[in-house]
């Protein structure tokens, strides 16, 4: 007889407000809800506001990715003016961005997604006494390493845009304030430091090494190398992570989505794809298309939004809250982000498989997506960017740090887009302005294409697929669904609730 229980799950340790529904039938997820549980509206806060007014309050929709926000803001304005941004003006925009990314993959895959192998559900895994010493939650040597080291990272930000959360230092045209060349030494000289301490604990190599790692069996070579590369917390998880079975957890509908991002500078020893350091493009499994910006749409058949027929693309999309009561079929304040019609995951492995990385291509042909390919993403894509950001940073120091802002002229009306890849994937600013002030501003997020509820087909989000068919072996303790989750890196900010639902068989909850 088959043994049916519903999961209620509100979900911690991630941004914002994440609750679970699951339908377990004896022991393995059969079906999944992902529900948004608070109604924010920053779209409807942006519309009668000033043309520049993005450039303020977006970046207030999330304390880790303020930077982003305002980046993609920004971009959205140049698009509305036509504004050629100066090379110096691309580099320290890219450079902030930058170090937004590689303090929060650190960020996450060590205070979020490690701690759980500290789980007491691993105290009979023969690395479980390790995990705990690393990883405890607020007492892991790994754990304190990892918040001295991010917090110091961060200062770059100060220095080119002169806070961090929340700043404003961007504009349309460039930036609104050019560091002198003795703050943008001392960024060299944090910037030289984190990668150092990168390169000892995280990858437990250089980078030089990590990149030539190729495939698979390189992967398990590396591993066996050396006792710093086992020892490092990319070894760690390796280790751990196979032995939990993360490679074969959390494989979701293998679609993956890059907007691109990075512009490249006129002038620059670096070198990208399509003019952007990072690729755009969409994914079926290892084969990538070019990315066609028009096929993207939302949809609101599950979403706590007034109704529309099928999807609408941003430009023409409505934020309009709907309270359904009990009708049932809504379920999330997310709205379902779809390209082609269908579902995208995004993220540090969607860039990865984009890019055409032979690692990560070699992986998702020999293992197909799952949670230890994402993190492993992740906690690696710092390897990728260091590098250039050391380039841009002594570009700009030798050039004197000047020019870094045009001015674009008055901006009354038009439309325009910014479309980024945020540190949890493609996040993209549609923006209309009619005499001098917002007409319509939409926002999607990561999470509006990774933690979408259903759409007008009845198709799951990529978390929701990503959880079907994960065995749980403890309904009061369902760490495996933790791991497939946290792989995503979910942002739905700002303040942590949860709900009290209906009546329900079952209702658990994830252990800090």
């Amino acid at each position: 007889m088959t043994v049916r229980k519903i999961l209620d799950i509100p979900v911690n340790r991630v941004e914002g407000d994440l609750e679970l529904r699951l339908e377990v039938a004896d022991g393995v997820v059969v079906d999944a809800w992902s529900a948004g549980t608070m109604f924010r509206g920053f779209e409807r806060l942006l519309v009668g506001r000033g043309a520049l007014d993005g450039l303020v309050v977006t970046p207030r929709i999330c304390g880790i990715c303020s930077t982003t926000h305002l980046m993609t803001a920004a971009k959205a304005l140049d698009d509305v003016v036509g504004v050629t941004v100066p090379d110096n003006g691309v580099r320290l925009r890219n450079l902030a961005l930058m170090v937004e990314h590689i303090q929060s993959d650190v960020r996450h895959g060590i205070l979020m997604f490690l701690v759980d192998f500290a789980n007491p559900a691993y105290r009979d895994h023969p690395l479980y006494e390790e995990a705990v010493r690393r990883y405890a939650p607020l007492a892991g040597e790994a754990i304190i390493e990892a918040v001295r080291e991010t917090k110091r990272i961060i200062e770059i930000i100060a220095v080119i845009g002169g806070q961090w959360p929340h700043s404003s230092f961007m504009v349309p045209g460039g930036l609104s304030y050019a560091p002198q060349v003795t703050e943008l030494l001392q960024c060299r000289h944090v910037l030289g430091a984190y990668r150092a301490w990168y390169e000892r604990r995280v990858l437990g190599c250089s980078i030089e090494r990590w990149q030539a790692v190729d495939s698979l069996a390189a992967l398990d070579a590396w591993l066996d190398e050396k006792a710093s590369h086992r020892d490092s917390d990319i070894g760690f998880l390796l280790r751990f992570g196979r032995a939990a079975g993360l490679d074969r957890l959390g494989g979701g509908h293998g679609t993956f989505l890059s907007y691109g991002s990075l512009d490249l500078p006129g002038e620059t020893a670096a070198q990208g794809s399509g003019g952007q350091l990072i690729a755009a493009g969409f994914a079926r499994g290892p084969t990538v298309e070019a990315l066609d910006p028009a096929a993207i749409s939302e949809h609101v058949a599950a979403s706590w939004y007034t109704a529309s027929d099928g999807g609408l693309h941003p430009s023409e999309g409505k934020t309009e809250p709907y309270a359904s009561g009990k009708e049932g079929h809504r379920y999330s304040w997310v709205k379902a982000a779809r390209y082609l019609g269908g579902p995208a995951e995004t993220g540090p492995l969607a860039e990865r498989v984009v890019a055409g990385d032979p690692l990560f291509t070699d992986l998702l042909k020999r293992q197909g997506a799952n949670a230890l390919a994402r993190e492993l993403a992740r906690l690696t894509r710092p390897a990728t960017l260091l590098p250039t950001m050391a380039v841009w940073l002594n570009e700009v120091i030798a050039s004197g740090a000047r020019d870094v802002y045009v001015n674009p002229g008055p901006i009354t009306d038009g439309s325009g887009v910014g479309m980024i890849q945020a540190a949890r994937g493609a996040l993209g600013h549609w923006i209309a302005i009619k005499n001098g002030r917002i007409d319509r501003y939409q926002i999607i997020t990561p999470t509006g294409w990774n933690g979408s509820p259903r759409d007008s087909g009845g198709v799951r989000g990529p978390w929701e697929e990503a959880l079907i068919g994960t065995p749980v072996a403890d309904a009061d303790n369902p760490v495996e669904v933790g791991h497939i989750i946290r792989s995503f890196d979910p942002c739905l900010v700002c303040s942590v609730h949860t709900v009290r639902k209906g009546r329900t068989i079952g209702r658990v909850r994830l252990e800090a």
